[in-house]
């Protein structure tokens, strides 16, 4: 940090003949150095990416457990043909159940929309908003257990913990409202998912699993703001202090930090986490008045408002689990019913109001089920061939890219691994995923690792 520059020293350097012109270089390196002190003291402060960004914000709609593509997004005429056989070829080793008989699934998948793409009956609203899905029925990971996939989709490393996807966008980008946390997670996370590991602490994400008391102890009754501003004021002294000579330690940056961010937070947060003032017909809209959708729908709505207000990345966890290894037939229609309105409402709640086309909506979970049956009536973890979505932010719409084997077992037509995908929600978002790198324990760490690619056949 520059030494402060005095009153004295400039009249010195005037009266020496330093003039005006050098008058003005003293002043800009002081606001130059006024600027550092800001982005230390405030590390979510926007920043530039690598080219010009095609979406501005991201929403990641989290189905944990595993949704079944089979079921919903990629039909299979051949399973309906042979339903009940055994498997007819080898399957391979990275799977769980030893059962081998093909189902079918039970449920309709008619073309829906402009482009008539074939979509399950089982999300009648959601495929009202078929023409604005860009649909990836070619993904692939490489763990078939939920924490390791969930890590990986969530951080793109299966074991060990890395920073996730959230914090790497605020590590890179900062954030566009400094009175509210950039990087929020709405339900029950597991440990890992949204924490920013050896990027500095102030990248984490900010879990928020209740909406009714969001933020607990947000105001202080009993001490006025002005006080408050003080006694911040002295403890980022104190703290500052403490600091020197723990540069590596960016917890203690990171708490100052969020102390600035919490007295911040008493202005805005109140108001953003507030559904009382959107309208009834919009809260019915997200079905909010209905018990099966009201938590998720409340989430969704919640994630449109803070994005709306600047938030960089909101990522929403269905508060129903997918991981249906026996009766799928009762409960995958629960788990859809669950989310398919409020999920087209924010759809349609975004291109109302003009943000769906620089936010960026991704829907999936950490893999997909099987298409041979579990105990009768379920399917198994599945992370060689599934479908996730995205829509907005700079992605086609009405289109499907890849497929699975006609028994949708492999990806095998423009496979898209995790890392791709990671790599092509960087490149929306403004950022070169080979360029976004922290140097850590000696070498440069970077959210793909060492692979992915941008898949720039479903760029808008």
């Amino acid at each position: 940090m520059d030494r402060p520059i005095c009153r004295r020293e400039i009249l010195s350097r005037l009266g020496n003949g330093f003039g005006l012109l050098g008058l003005a270089g003293v002043l800009a390196s002081a606001r130059e150095g006024a600027a550092r002190d800001a982005a230390e003291l405030n590390p979510l402060s926007p920043k530039a990416g690598h080219r010009a960004p095609r979406a501005r914000r991201a929403i990641f709609l989290f189905m944990g457990g595993g949704p079944s593509q089979i079921d919903l997004f990629d039909p299979k005429p051949r399973l309906a043909r042979e339903h009940g056989k055994p498997y007819p070829f080898e399957k391979p080793k990275l799977q769980r159940t030893a059962t081998q008989n093909l189902m079918a699934s039970p449920f309709l998948m008619p073309r829906r929309g402009r482009s008539g793409i074939e979509f399950s009956e089982l999300l009648p609203s959601l495929a009202t908003r078929v023409d604005d899905l860009c649909i990836l029925r070619s993904m692939h990971a490489d763990n078939i257990n939920h924490a390791n996939a969930c890590l990986q989709m969530a951080t793109g490393e299966q074991v060990f913990s890395r920073p996730s996807l959230g914090s790497w966008l605020l590590y890179g980008l900062g954030t566009e409202n400094e009175n509210l946390p950039g990087f929020i997670v709405l339900g029950s996370p597991a440990a890992g998912l949204h924490g920013s590991s050896f990027l500095p602490a102030a990248f984490q994400g900010t879990a928020i699993a209740d909406l009714k008391t969001p933020i607990p102890n947000l105001e202080n009754a009993n001490v006025p703001r002005s006080r408050q501003r003080k006694q911040l004021d002295l403890a980022r002294q104190l703290n500052q202090i403490h600091s020197r000579g723990r540069e590596e330690d960016s917890r203690l940056e990171a708490r100052i930090a969020s102390f600035e961010l919490a007295f911040r937070m008493q202005v805005e947060s109140p108001e953003a986490f507030d559904f009382d003032a959107e309208p009834a017909l919009l809260k019915r809209m997200y079905g909010l008045e209905e018990k099966r959708t009201e938590v998720f729908g409340k989430q969704c709505l919640m994630a449109r408002r803070l994005v709306e207000r600047g938030v960089r990345f909101v990522q929403v966890h269905s508060p129903f689990d997918w991981d249906h290894h026996t009766g799928l037939r009762a409960a995958l229609p629960h788990c859809c019913a669950s989310m398919d309105v409020p999920v087209a409402a924010l759809l349609e709640d975004l291109k109302a109001r003009g943000l769906l086309d620089d936010t960026l909506v991704i829907w999936g979970g950490e893999f997909g089920r099987t298409p041979v049956s579990q105990k009768d009536d379920g399917r198994d973890h599945h992370p060689h061939g599934f479908t996730m979505w995205m829509a907005g932010g700079g992605v086609k719409g009405g289109v499907v890219h890849g497929a699975t084997d006609e028994f949708g077992w492999h990806a095998i037509e423009d496979k898209v691994h995790v890392h791709d995908l990671h790599a092509t929600i960087l490149h929306l978002m403004g950022i070169d995923h080979e360029r976004l790198t922290y140097r850590y324990g000696g070498r440069d760490y970077r959210l793909t690792d060492v692979s992915g690619r941008v898949v720039g056949e479903i760029l808008a």
